[in-house]
């Protein structure tokens, strides 16, 4: 279009925006927003909200907020969006806030912005908030409870492992509970150990959704915790049968305005070599400091739940993505990876370190939320 010296107007501009909300592409994006403001392109509510939505998504809650504060009319899905950017940035505390403030000033919030309100609750750990907001919506609102704020519900609580409350939610809901609000209570009793709740929800999960990989490897790994491997060898063996193929787990890393992908063990990058011996030396300082990988200390390994299981630990895709941003950026700088999948234990323990070693502050964006690791924390305290 630009070669062509067509103008980009506003649906075009939150086209774009969007392309590179799902890249995690946050320097294309950045360029586009300024495009938008030299050119002068109206910035209608779906165009603000499309600019809003993808700095949070793409990591970057500083300039979303800073945009979103920029606003001289700022809309319901403006406010919801902020909101929603908040909680999977796992900032709890600051997305209720923002909820006060779009009250004060008249804005009457909708069933999106309570989903977004109660997956802030459960991504920061905050029960007694969650239980609150969960009646105040239908006592001082009289929106009633949807499928999915049951299920922002079920998970609060259940990762707070308060999983007799969750399931007595669930045999209250006034509809049939479907795979979501399941899913979260079946993940919860992994979590928390608790075999029996998990095994039965887990085969009524299955049945809901028999195409679905990670409900088959999440049961294993259940049975594996509890020891029994013969149960884990029929989980497989379910798989095979029916022809259920685990979703390979890929990430991406944008610098210098180019989008690289890494998949588990993959060496198609230019800069492999560079990459891996990046990689070798990335492990090297950390162990010395005391990583040890999941599966290295003794105990049976689970099923890997986010990566093929042909590739070690050490060849995951946010590894290497990690490895070459190292290669790329000095210390003190911040990089952001995209990942389509849940960030595994292993990673997560690695990334803390790494973060530490060599200066850098790594953010994460997987399947479910943010992780900003930095200074050998992560911002979801473990939590995820």
């Amino acid at each position: 279009m630009r070669a062509e010296n067509l103008a980009l107007d506003k649906f075009v501009a939150a086209s774009m925006l969007s392309a590179c909300t799902g890249l995690g592409a946050l320097e294309q994006g950045e360029w586009i927003h300024k495009y938008i403001r030299n050119k002068g392109i109206e910035l209608d509510p779906k165009l603000a909200t499309t600019i809003i939505d993808m700095y949070c998504k793409c990591g970057c809650l500083e300039k979303a907020y800073e945009t979103f504060n920029g606003l001289t009319y700022k809309s319901i899905s403006s406010w919801n969006c902020m909101i929603g950017g908040f909680a999977m940035h796992g900032k709890g505390q600051a997305a209720i806030s923002i909820f006060k403030d779009m009250e004060k000033q008249g804005i009457v919030p909708d069933n999106i912005t309570f989903v977004n309100i109660l997956s802030a609750c459960s991504h920061s750990g905050l029960v007694e908030e969650g239980r609150y907001y969960f009646q105040y919506m239908t006592r001082v609102h009289g929106i009633e409870p949807m499928m999915e704020h049951y299920g922002c519900m079920v998970d609060l609580l259940g990762r707070a492992g308060l999983l007799d409350e969750a399931k007595k939610l669930i045999d209250q809901m006034p509809m049939t509970p479907d795979v979501g609000v399941l899913g979260a209570l079946f993940g919860a009793c992994r979590i928390h150990g608790n075999f029996e709740l998990g095994e039965q929800v887990g085969k009524r999960v299955i049945e809901l959704e028999p195409n679905n990989s990670g409900r088959y490897v999440l049961l294993a790994n259940l049975y594996v915790k509890a020891g029994r491997y013969e149960d884990m060898a029929n989980v497989r063996r379910m798989m095979n049968e029916r022809g259920v193929k685990k979703v390979p787990g890929f990430s991406v890393i944008e610098l210098e305005g180019e989008v690289n992908e890494f998949i588990a063990g993959g060496r198609d990058h230019p800069e492999s070599k560079e990459i891996y011996a990046k990689l070798d030396e990335m492990l090297d300082r950390i162990r010395a400091i005391g990583y040890v990988p999941c599966g290295a200390e003794g105990v049976v390994e689970e099923l890997d739940e986010e990566e093929e299981k042909e590739n070690p630990l050490n060849y995951h895709s946010e590894k290497l993505a990690i490895a070459f941003g190292l290669l790329k950026t000095k210390a003190g700088d911040t990089f952001r990876i995209t990942k389509n999948l849940r960030v595994c234990r292993d990673c997560h323990r690695a990334s803390k370190l790494i973060s530490k070693v060599f200066d850098r502050e790594i953010v994460v964006r997987d399947r479910n939320r943010f992780h900003h690791f930095k200074d050998g924390e992560c911002s979801c305290k473990d939590y995820w």
